[in-house]
């Protein structure tokens, strides 16, 4: 089962007017309580804390000491780590992108993630976001069908 959870998911399990809040938290705490290992990556804390703090994003917004506390299980967590970028990630980006038609904008925050997936050997990510399809050789789950 484990993986990199994706910014969304963690979104959904943040907001509790959202559909998919009851699904997103079950799956976070399940994934919490597994022995497998679990990731997010840099730019998925950052993305998180940008999207969840911001009042004209986020239904609710939370203040940043909300968002940085509903983090912090992740950080403080043995189940969890966060991916960062080592030696030979630009050779990777550069080969993702070659294998991608046309990738411009929005796509490359993406296009990081699968690097450091790819980077780390983690085949799988949970998100609702359909992006991560076009992406070869990586499982898309999405946890709110589940």
């Amino acid at each position: 089962m484990a993986g990199v959870i994706d910014t969304n998911v963690l979104l959904y399990a943040a907001n509790k007017d959202a559909a998919e809040y009851d699904r997103a938290r079950t799956f976070l705490m399940e994934a919490g309580n597994s022995n497998d290992q679990w990731y997010l990556t840099e730019g998925i804390v950052y993305e998180f804390l940008r999207v969840s703090t911001h009042p004209r994003v986020f239904p609710s917004p939370l203040n940043p000491d909300e968002a940085t506390a509903f983090l912090k299980p992740f950080w403080t967590s043995d189940t969890f780590g966060v991916l960062q970028s080592e030696d030979g990630h630009w050779e990777l980006l550069t080969q993702e992108i070659k294998a991608l038609t046309h990738p411009s904008g929005n796509i490359f925050f993406d296009v990081r993630t699968v690097v450091l997936m790819r980077e780390h050997g983690i085949r799988t990510i949970y998100t609702a976001d359909t992006d991560f399809l076009q992406f070869k050789n990586i499982d898309v789950v999405n946890p709110m069908d589940t």
